[in-house]
């Protein structure tokens, strides 16, 4: 079975699951994500945040295909475009960290290698970018919120970022942000790819249901 992972871009946006697409939890502050919402505007604000961040900082995602099918995918930002990042209270990101944020694999091509596949890809960018981390805040217990409904599920579970080689460097029983060293982890004079194998290691994805606030 083939597996490719390419750059999010304002072409392939429309690829992303719809309530996916259409969620702007980190992307706008709480305020103007409520707003948004009652004017039916998140896919329009999704658009302009993503064609943002491209025009002024560079690439901003990763989509994983399985044969011809999107199945994943994954958005990052520097802290300072990412709203929702403030009101975490393990908030702030490091200011040398790159923050990931959206991040869904489709529940049936779970357990698979996809999820470590879009986090090397991610890596790969970012080193050859020359940032020194990546960080994402951790949701510890995702289950609490399949239970409750809609909630805080656009946020990666704490136990998928920990298997992928992140660690915690601001514990929180809810909320632990947690951080990938890229730099330390990885010699300038080796092969990207190969290094990235050894640091990401052979993992089981475990991520969590979406509801219609994941993104």
């Amino acid at each position: 079975m083939s597996r490719r992972v390419v750059g999010v871009t304002l072409d392939n946006l429309e690829l992303l699951p719809k309530h996916c697409r259409r969620c702007v939890y980190w992307e706008l502050a709480p305020h103007l994500k409520a707003q948004a919402e009652d004017f039916g505007e998140t896919e329009v604000e999704k658009e302009a945040w993503v064609s943002s961040v491209l025009l002024e900082w560079g690439s901003c995602g990763r989509i994983v295909y399985s044969e011809n099918l999107p199945v994943g995918f994954v958005l990052y930002a520097p802290p300072n475009a990412v709203p929702r990042a403030n009101a975490f209270p393990t908030s702030p990101p490091s200011a040398d960290a790159v923050l990931l944020t959206g991040f869904h694999v489709l529940p049936e091509f779970r357990g698979g290698g996809l999820g470590r596949m879009l986090v090397q890809a991610v890596a790969k960018d970012l080193t050859r970018r020359g940032v020194r981390a990546i960080e994402s805040f951790g949701d510890a217990s995702p289950e609490e919120n399949a239970a409750e409904g809609p909630g805080h599920t656009c946020v990666v579970p704490a136990d998928f970022l920990s298997a992928v080689g992140f660690k915690t460097v601001r514990p929180h029983p809810k909320w632990p942000r947690l951080r990938l060293e890229l730099r330390s982890a990885i010699s300038w004079k080796e092969d990207v790819e190969a290094a990235l194998e050894r640091l990401l290691g052979q993992v089981t994805i475990t991520t969590a249901e979406p509801s219609a606030a994941r993104a």
